[in-house]
C-alpha cells in the first residue's frame, strides 16, 4: 500500500490542485483520498486501489466544490476575495542537464500544457486526467467520475479536441 501512495500522490496532487486552484486544499484532498483508501480498501486486492482511490478523490473534489460554493457565498456577503496562492510550477527545480534555453522552452511548454489543462471545463479536465495522466479505462474513470462511459468519452474527446487546438495556437504564436 505504500508504494501505491507514494507513486499515486504526485499525480493525485495535480489532478487535485487542477480541480481546486489551491495547493494547501489540493494536499488536504489528496491525504483525505489516502487516508479513505488505507480505512476503508486497505485490504482488498492491489489492482484495484487505483480506481478506488480515484473514485475517493473525485468525491472528495465534488465536496469540495459543494463547499466552496457556501463559502465563497459568504465571502460575497462579507466583502471578502481569496488571497492568490503562488503557483507549485514556479516551485519546480530547474533541470540542470539543459542549458538556459532548454530550460525556457520546457518552462514554456510546461506552462503552455498547464493553462491548457487548466481552461478546460472541470468534467473535462477530470476525465483526461484520469484516462490520459492516470491510465484508467473508460469504466475505471466513469466509476470514479460517478457518470457514464458513455459521458466519459465525450468529456475524453471534448479535452483532447480542445488541448489540442489550444495548444497549437500556442505554439503558432
Amino acid at each position: 500500500m505504500n508504494r501505491f501512495l507514494a507513486e499515486i500522490e504526485g499525480r493525485a496532487f495535480r489532478i487535485a490542485w487542477y480541480a481546486t486552484g489551491n495547493r494547501d486544499d489540493a494536499l488536504e484532498l489528496v491525504q483525505e483520498a489516502m487516508i479513505g483508501l488505507v480505512h476503508r480498501y486497505g485490504g482488498r486486492d492491489a489492482g484495484q486501489w487505483p480506481a478506488l482511490f480515484h473514485t475517493i478523490l473525485q468525491s472528495r473534489i465534488r465536496d469540495w466544490y459543494r463547499r466552496e460554493k457556501v463559502r465563497s457565498r459568504l465571502r460575497g456577503w462579507f466583502g471578502r476575495g481569496e488571497p492568490d496562492d503562488e503557483d507549485p510550477l514556479e516551485q519546480v527545480p530547474a533541470d540542470p542537464a539543459g542549458g538556459p534555453e532548454r530550460q525556457m522552452e520546457s518552462a514554456q511548454t510546461l506552462s503552455a500544457i498547464d493553462s491548457a489543462v487548466r481552461a478546460l471545463p472541470l468534467r473535462q479536465q477530470q476525465a483526461f486526467l484520469l484516462r490520459a495522466w492516470e491510465g484508467l479505462d473508460t469504466a475505471q474513470t466513469a466509476a470514479a467520475m460517478g457518470i457514464s462511459a458513455g459521458s466519459v468519452k465525450t468529456h475524453y474527446s471534448r479535452a483532447v479536441q480542445a488541448l489540442r487546438e489550444r495548444l497549437e495556437e500556442q505554439h503558432h504564436e
